[in-house]
């Protein structure tokens, strides 16, 4: 009798988050799970049912980390409101797990991308502290402010780390090949919440 094959939890922080953007594949009902989660958390609770659904699922990520919860999404698509939880969880466990290389690349970045061409309306891309906060609200079910605000702020903070990770990685000679590509995933992702946000304004993701 064989046994069943394990589940891959998602990959844990580091550059590796940005290698892969796909957990393994799960039966609808939990693709549905992970849907119903998600728009809970962003959009509010519509009624009593809903808010204990939400109480629960605050209540596990309290005690048993937000990776309990955060696995539901790995599998989501980019332009779905649980794919992009799964985004702004990679890179807040990125920075709670390497918050000095998270501050280093950002102010590298900072030195050489344009903050007004980091992302379109974004005047002053957040920092690693503030989108580790920012990312730990609205995962607890506290949206403060335009959903669309946050994918673009997370975003810009993504694409100035990543100029940040590839000049760093260059300024170490021919083993750069690694940092450039991480460099790479890391603006895929940037690229994706854009993308979020845009629909998020045209009354699209879900």
């Amino acid at each position: 009798m064989s046994e069943t094959p394990r589940r891959r939890r998602p990959s844990m922080p580091g550059a590796a988050h940005f290698e892969t953007l796909r957990g393994d594949d799960d039966p609808a009902v939990r693709s549905e799970a992970a849907d119903r989660c998600a728009a809970l958390l962003v959009r509010g609770a519509r009624d009593v049912e809903d808010e204990a659904v939400v109480t629960r699922v605050v209540s596990l990520a309290e005690s048993e980390g937000l990776e309990a919860i955060a696995d539901l999404w790995a599998s989501s698509p980019a332009d779905s409101l649980a794919g992009c939880l799964w985004r702004l969880y990679l890179l807040r466990s990125w920075v709670y797990a390497d918050p000095s290389a998270a501050a280093r690349e950002f102010d590298e970045g900072r030195r050489h991308t344009p903050v007004h061409e980091a992302v379109a309306g974004v005047v002053e891309p957040p920092g690693p502290d503030e989108v580790r906060q920012l990312v730990d609200l609205v995962l607890r079910g506290v949206v403060r402010g335009d959903f669309a605000d946050t994918l673009y702020r997370a975003a810009a903070f993504a694409r100035v780390a990543a100029a940040g990770r590839a000049y760093i990685g260059a300024s170490n000679g021919p083993t750069s090949y690694q940092s450039d590509l991480s460099a790479a995933k890391l603006v895929t992702t940037a690229e994706q919440l854009e993308n979020a946000a845009r629909l998020e304004l045209q009354g699209q993701l879900s």
